[in-house]
């Protein structure tokens, strides 16, 4: 579980407050300390990096850095952006703020920048934003950065687990939608010992030609 990613109702802001309360503790999530979560993070790493060197990222929610740290070194340019300011302020922190990283606080709804990304992450984080409507205006400005040619890694809780969890969809339904616009090249699914530890990613390409 990554990023709240907009506030705009009474159930949103109780997540922002109950994931800036979680960001306070040493490891949130166990992002750092669960075999499931370091697993989840290697394959991450290893579908953003599929199609060798990583000119420009963006990263949607970064938590407290577990993933940051590991995609920074492999970007000539990474961007980080998060809703929740507590998230950015400990990613900096825990890599003492390298050069070729930019830190944003922004809403994925909201977020635009005039440079396309040929990498762009987001797991764990849309199921955050309300319901379908939310994310797909989530997903269509984020399709508007990812330059032609570019890859998108996507990772989520499955429909059952984050409906369980109150929220509307998850990797299922996103992965549909994403499958509207881009080519979806590769998918894993992986369990682990507890009912909440239940992940799919994909990696999807951008088909549009630049000529």
């Amino acid at each position: 579980m990554v990023a709240l990613l907009g506030c705009t109702d009474l159930k949103l802001q109780e997540n922002y407050q109950l994931l800036n309360r979680e960001l306070a503790t040493v490891d949130p999530w166990r992002l750092d300390g669960n075999p499931f979560e370091r697993e989840r993070h290697a394959q991450m790493l290893r579908l953003s990096l599929a199609q060798g060197a990583i000119t420009s990222a963006l990263e949607v929610g970064c938590a407290a850095g577990a993933f940051t740290e590991k995609l920074a070194p492999h970007c000539q340019r990474l961007t980080v952006i998060d809703v929740v300011p507590r998230a950015i302020a400990r990613t900096r922190q825990r890599m003492n703020k390298p050069a070729h990283v930019s830190w944003i606080v922004a809403d994925v709804q909201q977020y635009s920048s005039d440079a396309l990304f040929d990498l762009i992450v987001v797991a764990e984080v849309l199921y955050y934003i309300g319901g379908i409507a939310e994310m797909r205006m989530a997903i269509g400005n984020l399709l508007r950065m990812l330059a032609p040619g570019g890859h998108l890694v996507f990772g989520s809780a499955r429909d059952a687990n984050c409906r369980r969890w109150g929220h509307v969809a998850g990797a299922e339904t996103v992965i549909a939608m994403l499958n509207e616009k881009l080519v979806e090249v590769e998918r894993l699914e992986f369990r682990g010992h507890s009912d909440n530890e239940d992940c799919v990613l994909a990696r999807f390409l951008n088909p549009v030609s630049s000529s």
